[in-house]
């Protein structure tokens, strides 16, 4: 089965030989490695490029496991380019497993993978293309050591609109699938319930948790597994530090200081595994830091996490809403407006996603329904207290038409928004 994820590999043709290393970053199983050494490398073949001069280096092969070390990676690498008028395309695949715990934890150790890709950098006749699982070392870092030679193309799990064409059904019958499964693209494969549910659970378990506890040096699994399961319980919900340490005290759970659940969120979000939304005001023009909101990348992974026993469609369709706006290339935010109560004094409304790129600029309600007028004037109270002029918007969960209410709002249904790339303009 061939899985199509045209808007990122328009987006790797769009940055071929720019004189950049391009980092292809993602949650690990999400894709990165299909993208990259399927459709990008067959992409490169029809256009011409001969096989040889594609070199390709997984770094979580165990046959290429004496590569992780950074010098015999290069000598490597070098001894595969024979013509220097010829054009070569480099692939290291899962590149932080060339980062020594080390350089990780020490900011004083230089990364020597960094000078590989300084030295590949400098060769004019090649362009290097490199995936990673972790955002510091492989997004971050490099847009700061390579002083705006480093260009990413983020992956996710996924899309609605890329999982619908091959999971081959109805398309409210691939929503359920999607909300409760995910769209690890390998959930596609799997014959039933059962063996997708197996499936998850060993992506959270073996891959996930142990790779940060690994990577971080984290002794204490118990308090990162119940981090993640607070988080995937209170998606769509503001919470912050304090909140979840009190969380723990309440379980019962010893020893979780506030700092660490700050390292352990990090952590987290440095894996892909949730998103951080902060709140804005938009009256006030200023981020608001705590609380916030967490997201998670894929449902399939929070509902795992949770051995699939909290399945509340209104919290998962806000953030699969989320992530599709993440998908498109927003940024996003959760707004606050100030208004009025109904004792006189002043109370925070929240809009669910100010979603901004570039110059553009919406505001999106998620609503699960809007079965009257009562429910509307609910779902619009923030969304007609913002003074400016950008579209306003509320997703709904039903097969209703695109239409306007008398506020002006646009009222979307929710396929309409995630299989119509260009909904937001409609």
């Amino acid at each position: 089965m061939e899985i199509k994820r045209n808007r990122y590999l328009e987006r790797l043709i769009s940055r071929m030989n720019n004189g950049m290393i391009k980092v292809v970053t993602g949650i690990r199983r999400c894709g990165k490695t299909y993208l990259l050494f399927h459709l990008f490398y067959d992409h490169l073949v029809s256009s011409g490029v001969p096989e040889e001069n594609i070199i390709t280096v997984p770094l979580d092969d165990d046959d290429f496991a004496k590569y992780t070390d950074p010098e015999k990676l290069y000598e490597y690498i070098k001894s595969r380019i024979k013509d220097p008028e010829q054009e070569y395309y480099v692939f290291i695949d899962e590149a932080q497993y060339a980062i020594t715990r080390e350089e990780m934890k020490n900011p004083d150790v230089p990364i020597r993978l960094y000078g590989v890709l300084n030295g590949l950098l400098r060769k004019e006749n090649v362009d290097v293309y490199v995936t990673g699982s972790n955002s510091k070392f492989l997004s971050s870092d490099i847009m700061t050591e390579f002083r705006g030679r480093g260009d990413e193309v983020h992956i996710a799990p996924l899309s609605f609109s890329e999982f619908l064409p091959a999971f081959g059904g109805d398309k409210m019958e691939a929503w359920k699938n999607y909300t409760n499964y995910g769209g690890m693209p390998r959930i596609l494969l799997e014959k039933d319930d059962q063996a997708k549910s197996a499936y998850l659970d060993r992506l959270n378990k073996e891959i996930y948790v142990r790779d940060i506890m690994e990577r971080y040096e984290i002794r204490n699994g118990e308090g990162m597994e119940e981090l993640m399961k607070i988080l995937a319980s209170a998606i769509g919900s503001l919470t912050n530090a304090q909140k979840i340490s009190d969380t723990f005290s309440s379980s019962g759970i010893k020893g979780i200081t506030m700092p660490t659940i700050s390292n352990y969120l990090a952590y987290l979000q440095e894996s892909f595994i949730v998103q951080k939304a902060e709140r804005y005001d938009l009256k006030g023009r200023k981020y608001i830091r705590t609380p916030a909101k967490y997201y998670y990348s894929d449902m399939g992974l929070r509902n795992a996490f949770l051995n699939f026993r909290q399945y509340e469609e209104t919290h998962i369709m806000e953030n699969v809403i989320y992530n599709e706006l993440i998908y498109r290339g927003y940024n996003v935010d959760v707004g606050v407006v100030e208004a009025r109560s109904e004792d006189g004094g002043r109370k925070q409304l929240e809009v669910d996603f100010v979603a901004n790129q570039g110059s553009k600029r919406y505001y999106i309600q998620s609503a699960f329904a809007i079965p009257d007028q009562e429910k509307m004037d609910h779902e619009q109270a923030s969304l007609i207290r913002i003074s400016d002029s950008f579209k306003k918007i509320i997703v709904v969960n039903s097969n209703t038409p695109v239409w306007r209410n008398d506020q002006g709002i646009l009222v979307m249904n929710l396929y309409d928004f995630l299989l119509n790339e260009e909904s937001l303009d409609m």
